[in-house]
C-alpha cells in the first residue's frame, strides 16, 4: 500500500508520527513563502505544510494543480494556535511534509469538484466520475454502504438466507413495461429483465427456505421521476409461516438498525398501522405524511337537516362531506382563500366552503348559512380554535379524498407548517385487492396480483370483488412511501379466483404463471414479504429529494447515462445473430 492512513484519519493521537497519504489536490497557497496544500480523498481533507527547507517537497509542490493525484510523506503535528478549524475533522492538526510526489496531472476541469451544488444536474452526470469526486457524493455513497451491510447483518443474525434470484428470465406483469432481452441461441423468443424477484422467491418459500432476503436489482421501463430509475435496488424479504404483525416486526427491527448505525435517534416501535379506508378518509392519500396533523374528519352528520343546501344535499344521500382544520390559516387573505379553492377544483372539487375563526365567530362568504350549533359541532370535531381555518368538501368518498389530500398537502407548503418531527413512519394496510377498469371491463390487481384477501372478504369473489379488502401494505415514511408487501396466496384455488376476476384464461394464467400455481399444489406454506427501496432510503438519510444522488451511476429523467452514452445503436451484425431488425 502506497498509504498509511486517508487523510479524515490522522489525529492528535497521531502527533509526531509519520504518515503517508494520498489524495487530489484541492487547493494550493503561499503563506510567506511556506507552501499549503489542502489534499483530499474520499475521506475528507488533511491540510499539509511544505516548508522551504525540504527542498525536494518545497520544488514539487510547486509543479502541483487543482486536481493533480499526489503522495505526500511527512509528521503528523498540532497546528499552530489560533490557526485550528473547526470544520474539518483534521482541524487540530496537520502534516508537515517531507517528500511530496506528484502520481498523475489533470487537465482543467468542466467545474471544481469541491462544491457542486450550482452545477446543473445534466453537467454532473456528463462527467460523473468527476461529481462522485465531490464531498457530498462520497458521504452519499458511503452512508448508502452503510444502509446496505447494516440490512445484512440484521439478516443474517436473524436466520435469513441471502440468495440470489435469476436476472434472466420471463416476462410478467407487474405492472410497467418489461425491458427485453432477445435470446441469440432460441431466435424469435426473449428473456426479460425482472421488474421483482415475486414469483422466485414464493417458489422459495415453498421450497422449504423459509427466510430469504436478497438486496435485488429490478428492472423497469417506465415514464421517470425524480424517486424512479430504470434500473434500481430493493431490499428482497420474504418470510414462511408468518403474518402481517410478523412482518411489520421483521421490517421494524431493520429500520430501527439502519437508523441507529446512520448516526439518527432510536426509532420509536411499533409504527402506527391504518387500514387503507381510515388514512384515506383521515389525509386523502394512502401515503401521508403525518408529522403535520391537519386531519380530515366525517362531519356528513353535522348537515344532515342543514338549511346550506351545498352541504345537505351530499350528506342527505350518503356522500362524503369531510372539513380539515389549519392551524393559523385565518391570517390567509381573501384573495389566498379564492387560489385555494381553485386549486381545490384543479384536483376534482366542485367547489370548496371554508371557514376562518376570529373573536369566537366564523368569517366566510358562506358563514351566513351556518347556524351556531352547525359551527359548533363542526369546531368541537376538528378541534378548530381562534386563529384558525377549516376546509370543508363534498363529492363521492373517492373524490372528496383526492382533493382534501391535495388541499392537505398544498396549506402545508403554502403555509411554511414545521413538521412536528423528523421522522414519521406509518403502516398502511388492507388495500382493496381489485380494482375495476372499466376501459378493458375486467378488473386487474390494485398491487400485487399475488396477495392474499382477508380471510372474511373471501366470499365476495363470487358477490362484489370489487370490496374484498387485502393483506396488502405499504410503509411510509414522512409521506414516501418505502416499502410494499403483503401475505401471498398459498392455495391455488384462491390465486385462480383472483386471476380469474382479472380476465386471465386457464391457458393464460398457466403460461405466465404455471411455475407458482403448480408449485402451489405441493404444499406451500403460508408465506409473505416486502420489498423496500434502498436507494429511496438512502435519499431520504442523506436528506436528497432524488435517489439519483445515492447511485453512483445513475440514469436521467429520459433513462439516458450521459457519461456512456447509452443507450445507443448496435452493429448490424449484432442483429442478425439475433435476428432481428429495428425500423
Amino acid at each position: 500500500m502506497m498509504r498509511t492512513h486517508y487523510c479524515s484519519d490522522i489525529s492528535e493521537n497521531d502527533i509526531g508520527k509519520q504518515v503517508t497519504l494520498c489524495g487530489w489536490v484541492q487547493s494550493w497557497r503561499d503563506h510567506g513563502g511556506v507552501l499549503f496544500i489542502d489534499l483530499r480523498d474520499r475521506t475528507g481533507l488533511a491540510q499539509v505544510v511544505v516548508d522551504p527547507t525540504e527542498k525536494q517537497a518545497f520544488d514539487a509542490v510547486q509543479q502541483a494543480r487543482s486536481e493533480y493525484v499526489a503522495l505526500v510523506r511527512g509528521t503528523v503535528r498540532k497546528r499552530p494556535e489560533g490557526y485550528a478549524n473547526a470544520a474539518l475533522k483534521t482541524g487540530n492538526v496537520e502534516v508537515g511534509a517531507s517528500e511530496f510526489r506528484i502520481l498523475n496531472t489533470s487537465k482543467p476541469l468542466p467545474f471544481e469538484v469541491s462544491d457542486t451544488s450550482a452545477i446543473s444536474e445534466e453537467t454532473r452526470l456528463k462527467y460523473r466520475y468527476l461529481d462522485l469526486r465531490s464531498p457530498r457524493m462520497h458521504r452519499n455513497i458511503a452512508l448508502r454502504h452503510l444502509v446496505a451491510q447494516t440490512v445484512r447483518g440484521y439478516f443474517n443474525r436473524n436466520g435469513f438466507l441471502e440468495i440470489e434470484t435469476p436476472i434472466l428470465t420471463r416476462s410478467t406483469p407487474e405492472g410497467a413495461r418489461d425491458y427485453l432481452v432477445p435470446s441469440r441461441v432460441h431466435p424469435g423468443k426473449f428473456y426479460a429483465l425482472p421488474q421483482s424477484p415475486q414469483m422466485f422467491k414464493q417458489i422459495l418459500m415453498i421450497s422449504g427456505m423459509d427466510r430469504y432476503y436478497q438486496l435485488a436489482r429490478a428492472f423497469r421501463d417506465e415514464d421517470l421521476r425524480a424517486d424512479r430509475q430504470p434500473e434500481h435496488t430493493q431490499i428482497d424479504v420474504e418470510m414462511s409461516f408468518v403474518g402481517e404483525e410478523d412482518i411489520f416486526r421483521t421490517a421494524e427491527g431493520m429500520m430501527a438498525e439502519v437508523f441507529k448505525a446512520t448516526g439518527q435517534e432510536p426509532l420509536q416501535t411499533p409504527f402506527p398501522e391504518y387500514d387503507f379506508a381510515d388514512v384515506m378518509l383521515r389525509y386523502g392519500s394512502d401515503k401521508p405524511d403525518i408529522r403535520f396533523g391537519l386531519e380530515i374528519r366525517d362531519c356528513a352528520k353535522i348537515f344532515l337537516s342543514s338549511g346550506f343546501k351545498v352541504l345537505a344535499e351530499p350528506a342527505k344521500n350518503g356522500l362524503a362531506v369531510r372539513a380539515m382544520r389549519a392551524d393559523g390559516a385565518a391570517a390567509v387573505s381573501r384573495t389566498e382563500m379564492d387560489k385555494l379553492t381553485e386549486f381545490a377544483k384543479t384536483n376534482g372539487a366542485k367547489g370548496l366552503v371554508w371557514l376562518k375563526f376570529k373573536d369566537g365567530k366564523a368569517e366566510s362568504p358562506s358563514a351566513k348559512f351556518f347556524t351556531d350549533v352547525e359551527l359548533s359541532a363542526l369546531r368541537e370535531l376538528t378541534g378548530a380554535k381562534d386563529g384558525d381555518a377549516v376546509f370543508i368538501g363534498a363529492d363521492k368518498p373517492e373524490i372528496v379524498a383526492a382533493f382534501m389530500g391535495a388541499l392537505r398537502k398544498e396549506l402545508i407548503a403554502r403555509l411554511k407548517l414545521k413538521p412536528s418531527r423528523k421522522w414519521a413512519f406509518l403502516w398502511v394496510k388492507h388495500f382493496p385487492l381489485l380494482e375495476w377498469k372499466p376501459e378493458e371491463n375486467r378488473y386487474d390487481a390494485a398491487h400485487n396480483p399475488f396477495t392474499a384477501p382477508l380471510e372474511e372478504d373471501i366470499p365476495l369473489f363470487d358477490t362484489d370483488p370489487g370490496k374484498i379488502r387485502s393483506h396488502q401494505f405499504d410503509l411510509v415514511l414522512n409521506g414516501v412511501e418505502l416499502a410494499s408487501g403483503s401475505v401471498r396466496n398459498h392455495r391455488r384455488e384462491i390465486q385462480e379466483k383472483a386471476l380469474n376476476l382479472m380476465k386471465y384464461s386457464k391457458e393464460d394464467a398457466a403460461l405466465r404463471f404455471g411455475m407458482l400455481l403448480d408449485a402451489l399444489e405441493c404444499g406451500a406454506p403460508p408465506h409473505g414479504g416486502f420489498g423496500l427501496g434502498l436507494d429511496r432510503l438512502s435519499a431520504l438519510r442523506c436528506g436528497e429529494d432524488s435517489i439519483r444522488e445515492v447511485i453512483a451511476f445513475p440514469k436521467t429523467s429520459t433513462a439516458t447515462c450521459l457519461m456512456s452514452e447509452s443507450p445507443n445503436v448496435v452493429e448490424d451484425k449484432q442483429l442478425k445473430e439475433l435476428r432481428l431488425k429495428t425500423l
